[in-house]
This record gives structure tokens, sequence and C-alpha cells, in this order.
């Protein structure tokens, strides 16, 4: 072999070395389809396609027969603008908006407090009083439901004693029996019944941050406020983020606590009916009212509209300028 040859060989070896790996790298990249195949199937079966189906049958509407005829946008522009329907969707949509407001001013703030008392060192039986908190997250809807029915009615109930105990027995009165306290004292309910979601959720955040922050900070003489504040607080932020967009889907799809405790017609005077529950009386009809899939199917999609439209906000508007203050 003469010398060029050799230099050839040796200038076009190092080329041929990369090869192999890339070869074996496209070969393994199926096992990414593999894995996610199941889960994927199992989602796009009893998720995907309901959504779509009822997306799609929004459109139609039922015939005297029995069959369906296409009707395009007819049944939305009946949800929005007829007189039947039209109020009964916004008042239900007032109450969702009222009762996602109250959760997000109550359920959060509180949750953050409890996530900062329970993340302080120096506090005892943290872990009892972590479970205790989160043990009405635990329970039935149902039960939660038919307890504060009985605590809360004036027939049989404790509360007018117990508040009588403390002198504030002129407070009493059937909260849950008239319009203008039956959808604030449900939103409460559901308050204490899941404030411990959010208060688990930002505790575990508190947590992830490194104590070297804050111990540099307690020696620059930062106060606990301050850490609080100035540290603790926008560190926690994504995560604030996250506890909010998921109170939203939760409030706005809302349907079992309204049941359980005022039926279906959400008494007193559709006072607390929210989108869920009018969705279950136009879709499967309740005592003189017959249901209708297609219709049902409407205001389904005007929910999803409305909780669709919620998290594009929150990703174009206010997710990223939380991102900043990722760890």
């Amino acid at each position: 072999m003469t010398g060029r040859e050799d230099g050839a060989a040796a200038a076009a070896a190092p080329a041929a070395i990369p090869a192999a790996p890339l070869a074996r790298r496209r070969r393994t990249r199926w096992h990414i389809a593999v894995f996610l195949a199941p889960a994927t199937l199992i989602y796009s079966v009893f998720m995907i396609y309901p959504l779509l189906d009822s997306l799609w049958m929004s459109f139609f509407r039922g015939t005297p027969e029995g069959g369906a005829v296409f009707v395009g946008l007819r049944n939305h522009i009946t949800l929005l603008t007829d007189e039947l329907w039209a109020g009964q969707f916004f008042n239900a949509l007032k109450n969702n908006l009222m009762f996602f407001a109250i959760h997000m001013l109550v359920q959060n703030p509180i949750g953050i407090l409890l996530a900062a008392l329970l993340s302080t060192r120096r506090l005892r039986f943290r872990g009892a009083y972590r479970t205790l908190l989160f043990l009405p997250t635990m329970l039935s809807v149902v039960v939660v439901g038919f307890i504060w029915q009985l605590i809360l009615s004036p027939v049989w109930g404790v509360a007018e004693s117990m508040l009588s105990a403390v002198g504030l027995g002129d407070l009493f009165q059937p909260y849950l029996g008239r319009e203008g306290s039956a959808l604030i004292t449900l939103s409460l309910i559901s308050v204490w019944q899941y404030i411990g979601i959010p208060m688990l959720l930002i505790y575990a955040a508190l947590l992830a941050i490194p104590d070297d922050l804050i111990d540099a900070a307690a020696v620059e003489g930062a106060t606990g406020w301050d850490i609080f504040w100035k540290i603790k607080l926008p560190l926690v932020m994504p995560t604030i983020g996250t506890v909010s967009v998921l109170t939203f889907v939760g409030n706005f799809n809302a349907f079992d606590l309204i049941y359980a405790t005022q039926g279906a017609l959400a008494g007193p005077n559709f006072s607390t009916d929210l989108l869920g529950t009018f969705f279950y009386r136009t879709f499967f009809g309740n005592q003189l009212q017959l249901g209708d899939p297609y219709m049902g199917a409407t205001v389904a999609t005007g929910m999803f509209a409305v909780i669709l439209l919620g998290i594009l906000v929150y990703l174009t508007q206010i997710r990223p300028r939380i991102q900043t203050y990722e760890l």
C-alpha cells in the first residue's frame, strides 16, 4: 500500500465511526411509542373520543322518528339567545364564576397560609396537623353534603346551638334555604373539604426551596415575614399558578356537592345552579323536563369552551410572567 493510499484511508476512517451510534439511536426511538401507546390508547378511548363525539353531537337535533338531523350552529344559537335556554345558561355561568371566585379568594390564600405554617421548622406535630387538614379531602362528597345538611338544619342541626354557645346565636339562619346565602355556603363547604389539596402542593414547593437561600437571608438580617414575602412566595408562584388552574377546571366541572345537597334543581329557585347541574337536567331530564342529549351536548360544549378559554388566558398571559420564578 502506498503512502497516498494510507493517508486516504486514515482520513476516511473517522467519518465511519459515528455511523453505528447514529443507527443505534434511530433503532431505539421506537420504544418511546411502545411505552406511550397504552396510556395514549386509554386516554383517547375514554377522554378524546367522548369529547369529540359530544362536540359533533351538538350540531344535530333529534327528530320525532328517533333519528337526528344536522342543524349546524342552531343549537348553540338557541342556547345563547333563546329566552327559555339563555336565562338558565347565563345564570349557571354567573353562579359558577362566583363559586370559582370564592375558592380563589378563600381556599387558595388559606392553603398558602397553612402550607407556610406547616413548613415552619419549630412547629411540633406537623405530621398530625397535615393529616387532619387533608382528611376531609378523602371523604365522599355525598357524605360531606349530608353531614353539612344535618349541621346547618334549622330543625335538628347543631349550628344554631354552637353559635349560641359563643354568643352569636343571632347570626344563625337557614343558610342552605335562602337564595342569597345558599351558594356562598356551599362554596365554603367545598373550600373546607378541598383545602388540603392546595395546602399540600404549596407545602411541597416550600420544602423544595434550598435551605441556603433561607439561611443567607437570615444572616443578612431578614425577618421571617421578609423571608416569606420576598423569597418563599415568589419561588412558589409557579405552583400557585398550577393550583389556580386545577381550581378553575375543578370548579367549572363541579356537580356532585350541589346535587347531593340541593338536588338537580339546585334550589332554592336555581340560586345554586352551576353548569354541571344545568347540563345534568338538560341531558338526562328531571321531573317534568325531558332529557335532550343534543342540547345537553351543546351545554357540554359551552362548558368546554369556557374552560378552554380560561386555560388559554393562563397559558398566554399569566404563565409566562410566573415562569421567571421557577427554581
